[in-house]
């Protein structure tokens, strides 16, 4: 059964050097036709793949509160026009931007049914946040949170980065204790990945990128585990971190290795045992939706050998990581049965902790986790 819907708005006011999200320059770009087209590959989707309630829908982007106050309403009403979520919704989630929530905005949102932003701060280091290309200061942060709360939010997550360019353990300290000081209820912690079609990559191939040496990047992510523990966040996916009972719903969806839509320019879903990816040029995209009712470029049957990788290396990253029994009733098979023998090394290794009904990354597989990850690649 699909449960979850993720939407992407590719519209951004300014470019982050880090970014190979599918995005454009919101300027001079043809937004409202965008929403136009976006609920027509909703409401064709969901006649091709019914679902009889989502659980949890996410608004991504991009920056989806690059959108004015009108677009957003627009865009709000078109999802409850289509996916007609209904009380078992148990997560309405956006990504939003420091420094671009106006009230208006925050309103329409609460009106909309949204119940959770997730807001990008990546760092309260002002110059760092100027070297990294954002464009909002810690200052605004704080308004933004503050706005929020007026609005009547009460489930809000921040996004920090370490990893950064001549950032030091110092800065990301600094970074958490002042995250620790606000009314926040979740935290994402990821470390700065330099990827192909970026600022970053550019200036990385030109030797003038200065990243901190990878031991010191493990001490921020330590760090990060340590400091979130004590101030009572339970790090619940190697980099997420909740109070208890506010998780994000929506990535567990994908973390669990169950269904979702994937609506929007260059957006990806998993759809009945089929993982597919859209067109992500705007133009491409619409046209393509104009034509044939759907956006999809690429539509991928995922075999049973692929299910069971996924369900592994998906779910190593919770900190619950692979439950044997559900394993047992998905596949019809027993866990060691298929990776016993990758199981074994890993532990011996002391990368992984096996338990009666489980498998997860103990904590110096958390350090390594694509390596741990990889071993579990192409062995069926």
């Amino acid at each position: 059964m699909i449960q979850s819907a993720y939407i992407h708005i590719p519209f951004c006011h300014h470019i982050c050097h880090y970014c190979d999200f599918n995005k454009v320059f919101f300027h001079n770009q043809p937004v409202d036709e965008y929403l136009d087209v976006l609920q027509m590959e909703m409401k064709n989707s969901i006649k091709k793949y019914p679902t009889s309630a989502l659980k949890t829908i996410f608004i991504g982007g991009g920056t989806p509160t690059a959108l004015d106050a009108r677009q957003l309403d627009r865009l709000l009403q078109s999802i409850h026009e289509e996916l007609k979520p209904t009380e078992q919704l148990i997560e309405f989630a956006v990504e939003a931007n420091p420094g671009e929530l106006t009230i208006d905005k925050l309103e329409v949102l609460k009106n909309g049914g949204v119940n959770r932003l997730s807001v990008g701060v990546q760092s309260f280091n002002d110059e760092l946040l100027a070297k990294i290309g954002r464009v909002h200061r810690k200052e605004d942060v704080f308004r933004t949170l503050k706005l929020a709360e007026k609005a009547g939010f009460t489930n809000m997550s921040l996004d920090l980065m370490y990893g950064l360019p001549g950032q030091t353990v110092e800065d990301f300290k600094e970074t958490l204790d002042i995250a620790f000081s606000l009314n926040v209820q979740h935290y994402s912690a990821y470390s700065l990945i330099v990827e192909p079609k970026t600022v970053f990559y550019n200036l990385m191939k030109k030797g003038r990128l200065s990243l901190p040496p990878q031991d010191e990047e493990a001490v921020m992510y330590e760090l990060a585990m340590n400091e979130m523990e004590k101030h009572g966040f339970k790090q619940y996916e190697i980099s997420n971190y909740a109070i208890p009972g506010y998780e994000s719903e929506h990535n567990l969806t994908y973390w669990n290795n169950e269904y979702y839509y994937g609506f929007g320019a260059g957006s990806h879903g998993y759809v009945n045992g089929y993982r597919t990816a859209n067109y992500g040029p705007l133009k491409k995209y619409m046209e393509h939706v104009h034509e044939t009712g759907l956006a999809q470029m690429e539509i991928h049957e995922v075999m049973d050998n692929e299910k069971m990788e996924e369900e592994i290396f998906l779910g190593l990253r919770k900190t619950a990581g692979v439950s044997k029994s559900k394993f047992q009733s998905k596949f019809n098979t027993e866990l060691n049965a298929v990776f016993g023998k990758q199981i074994e090394e890993l532990a011996a290794k002391e990368l992984l902790l096996e338990t009666e009904d489980s498998i997860k990354l103990s904590r110096r597989g958390k350090l390594l986790g694509n390596e741990v990850f990889q071993e579990f690649i192409g062995v069926i």
